[in-house]
């Protein structure tokens, strides 16, 4: 038996808000809805790519993550209809299904998100990009000592972002972990951060929360 060490090296980054729209300011165009929808709802980047129109279920105000594309085996359903920030996702992504073809020929992507036409890969470049655009970055140097400009942000935040955000919303773990797609509390745990801005606000509780307790002692009579 190999016994597994406690993992040291698990990431605690995350989005606050302004820091998400200035990135999703700077990224191409077809990568704008791809990062806000995860922001949103948490999935993971193959899951987001893999959606095509056919998951789309505008009746039912929904779109559901097939199983064969989810990375723990199990389908998921987000209900766009009643979130404000996407009930207009499907407009615009279908006003973006559109793509200049091979011979100038106008021609419809499958994919709801994609890059001319083809599902969305591999866009490291254009984070890394925007990450610097947007100042979310730091130095370090090179083998030669030379300045390197290195993204503070990966994609993967969005999701730790997003399972933070339904916590503080008040969701319920069970609710939260159904949109994201977390089968097991401790991996959720690990993604539900407590930062400096949670501690404050906690602390604040306990004190109007004792603020409402007697300060004198009653006598029994």
């Amino acid at each position: 038996m190999i016994r597994h060490l406690p993992e040291q090296n698990a990431r605690q980054g995350f989005f606050e808000r302004p820091e998400f729209e200035a990135l999703a300011a700077a990224l191409p165009e077809h990568l704008k809805d791809f990062a806000r929808f995860a922001y949103l709802t948490g999935w993971r980047k193959g899951e987001i790519a893999s959606l095509s129109w056919s998951d789309v279920d505008r009746d039912g105000g929904a779109i559901r993550l097939r199983p064969e594309h989810s990375k723990n085996g199990r389908g998921r359903i987000v209900p766009f209809d009643v979130l404000p920030q996407l009930t207009t996702l499907p407009e615009r992504r279908t006003r973006a299904r559109l793509f200049t073809g091979e011979g100038n020929v106008p021609r419809v992507s499958e994919y709801v998100f994609h890059d001319g036409g083809e599902q969305i890969g591999d866009f490291r470049k254009a984070w890394a990009s925007a990450c610097v655009t947007s100042n979310l970055y730091h130095i370090e140097k090179d083998p030669d000592g030379h300045d390197r400009k290195i993204p503070d942000k990966l994609f993967h935040d969005l999701r730790r972002t997003a399972v933070r955000n339904m916590v503080r919303a008040g969701w319920t773990l069970r609710v939260a972990m159904k949109i994201s797609g977390h089968r097991t509390r401790s991996i959720f745990d690990r993604y539900n951060i407590v930062d400096e801005n949670d501690l404050r606000a906690a602390m604040q509780n306990i004190g109007r929360y004792i603020d409402t307790l007697p300060t004198h002692r009653v006598n029994p009579s």
